[in-house]
C-alpha cells in the first residue's frame, strides 16, 4: 500500500483529518493535505506514505510516480552526508540516499537539477529514491536518424565516472561525453548543452561540452576575464587605452590586446563603454 495510489472510502472525520479505510485499514487524510471539499461516504483517489514520524497517511495530491516506476523529480535541498531531497509531485518529498549518488561529492546535483529515478521504499516503508541505472535506462532511450555533426543537443546527466559523462537529450537519445570532452565534470541530474562529434550507427551519439576550435577562447582573452572578474566587472581599458599601461597590466601586446577584447566581445561576456570594458 505504502507508495501507491489508492481509492478508499471516507469513513468518518476526526479532529485532524478525514479517516479514510479499504475495509481492512484505516488511514488518515490529514485536512492540511487535501484542497478538495469532501464528504463522509464518498470514495476519494490518495497516495499513502509514512511520514517522518512513522504514521501512515494518505494526501490528495497524487505523484508523478508510484512505487516500482520511474520518472523525473527536481532536486529541492541537498543535505551533505545525507543526500538529495527530491519533489514526485504530492506533498512529501522523497530521499535519494548518499549512497546512491556518485561517490564525490563535487559532482552531487543542486537544487533545481533533474533526476530520473526509480520510486522504491526501504525496509521500515520509508519512500527512497534510486537513480535509473545504465540497464533500466536502455527503455527510454530513443535514437533519432536526423541529427548531425555539430548539432546541439540539451538535456540532463544522467551517469557520471571518471571515464565520462552520460546525458540523456530532451529526445531522449543517449550521449556520451568523454572525459576528454570536458572542462569540468557536470554533476549528476546537471541541465547541459552539447555539441554532436558522432553518430553511432546504433543512433547513440557521443557528444563534447566543448566549443569548436575557433570558438575557443585565447589564453589572452581569458586573462582579460580573469582580471575582469578580479576587478568587481570593469576595467579602464579598451582597445584605444595606451600600448604600454596594458602591456604593464596585461604582460601582452596592444594588438594581443584588440584581438582578445574582439573575441570575448563576439561572444558577447564583455562591452566597451567610455573608454572602459564592463563584463556582461
Amino acid at each position: 500500500m505504502i507508495g501507491e495510489i489508492h481509492a478508499l472510502q471516507i469513513k468518518e472525520k476526526a479532529d485532524k483529518g478525514f479517516v479514510l479505510t479499504n475495509g481492512e485499514q484505516d488511514i488518515l487524510l490529514p485536512y492540511i493535505l487535501t484542497d478538495q471539499e469532501l464528504t463522509v461516504g464518498e470514495e476519494v483517489k490518495v497516495f499513502v506514505y509514512l511520514e517522518k514520524s512513522g504514521r501512515t497517511i494518505a494526501s490528495t495530491t497524487l505523484p508523478d510516480m508510484v512505487v516500482g516506476s520511474f520518472g523525473w523529480a527536481k532536486v529541492v535541498e541537498v543535505v551533505p552526508h545525507l543526500g538529495a531531497f527530491v519533489d514526485i509531485g504530492t506533498s512529501t518529498d522523497v530521499l535519494v540516499s548518499y549512497e546512491d549518488l556518485p561517490p564525490v561529492e563535487a559532482v552531487w546535483p543542486k537544487q533545481d537539477d533533474a533526476l530520473y529515478i526509480k520510486l522504491s521504499v526501504d525496509r521500515k516503508g520509508r519512500l527512497l529514491g534510486v537513480p535509473a541505472t545504465e540497464n533500466e535506462l536502455e527503455e527510454v532511450y530513443s535514437f533519432s536518424p536526423d541529427l548531425e555533426l555539430n548539432d546541439r543537443v540539451t538535456g540532463y546527466i544522467v551517469q557520471t565516472h571518471r571515464e565520462g559523462s552520460v546525458m540523456i537529450t530532451e529526445n531522449n537519445e543517449r550521449a556520451f561525453i568523454h572525459h576528454t570532452e570536458r572542462d569540468v565534470e557536470p554533476r549528476l541530474g546537471q541541465a547541459v548543452t552539447a555539441r554532436i562529434i558522432e553518430v553511432k550507427e546504433d543512433g547513440t551519439l557521443n557528444a563534447s561540452l566543448l566549443p569548436l576550435k575557433h570558438e575557443r577562447i585565447s589564453d589572452d582573452a581569458e586573462q582579460i576575464l580573469a582580471y575582469l572578474k578580479e576587478a568587481d566587472g570593469v576595467i579602464p581599458f579598451s582597445d584605444k587605452s595606451d600600448p604600454e599601461a596594458i602591456r604593464d597590466t596585461f604582460q601582452m601586446s596592444k594588438s594581443a590586446f584588440k584581438r582578445a577584447l574582439g573575441h570575448l566581445m563576439k561572444a558577447r561576456l564583455i562591452e566597451q563603454r567610455d573608454g572602459k570594458t564592463y563584463l556582461k
